[in-house]
């Protein structure tokens, strides 16, 4: 599924025909690729804190990859119009200053895509999920792959990471103007797309 909301965001990416564009927590690098299917005249620049991560991206083609923690990025004061992070917000230290870097390397008018799990908002579906996320997904991935402990972890990021209304009240607290959120996979996973003000 990853790959298919990947592919979603980097159609709202294209809409916003960018010049400039930075993958924040780019990991392995699918969504700046996916991002240059879409945008092939931008230039791309793919970041993130793990520098192994970024190798892999390396190995899989991305060009332009920078190690950077995104509470401090090396890039100057409105240097991209447009900037994504893909399941990466969710595990930085202070979100809040995260965004605020965001919003700081994004030129006025800049478009910020932040793709994150999100709380289903329908009750009998938020129920299910959550004995799903808590229970039957860590002992599954323990089986499939010995390490529970970070599919336990997920579960416990998930709930505490902002989403739907929440999310965007912290984006405009951060100074962004917001679009209603995008819930995808019956609220699994959300797209949010916010524009700096100014």
């Amino acid at each position: 599924m990853d790959f298919i909301w990947r592919a979603k965001l980097a159609r709202l990416v294209a809409g916003c025909i960018p010049s400039e564009v930075l993958d924040l927590a780019t990991g392995s690098g699918d969504l700046a690729l996916a991002i240059k299917k879409t945008c092939p005249a931008a230039r791309i620049t793919a970041a993130d804190f793990c520098l192994p991560m970024l190798e892999q991206a390396r190995l899989k083609g991305v060009e332009s990859l920078v190690q950077a923690d995104g509470l401090a990025l090396p890039f100057s004061d409105g240097s991209f119009d447009v900037l994504t992070v893909a399941f990466g917000l969710r595990n930085m230290a202070d979100w809040k200053a995260a965004i605020l870097e965001m919003n700081r390397v994004l030129r006025p008018g800049g478009v910020l895509f932040i793709l994150d799990f999100s709380l289903p908002e329908w009750q009998p579906l938020l129920s299910f999920y959550r004995l799903y996320l808590h229970h039957v997904l860590p002992r599954l991935a323990h089986w499939a792959t010995q390490r529970k402990e970070a599919y336990e972890y997920l579960g416990g990021s998930i709930e505490t990471f902002p989403s739907g209304r929440k999310m965007n009240a912290l984006l405009e607290e951060c100074g962004f103007s917001c679009e209603a959120p995008r819930p995808l996979t019956l609220g699994v996973v959300s797209i949010y797309q916010a524009r700096r003000r100014g």
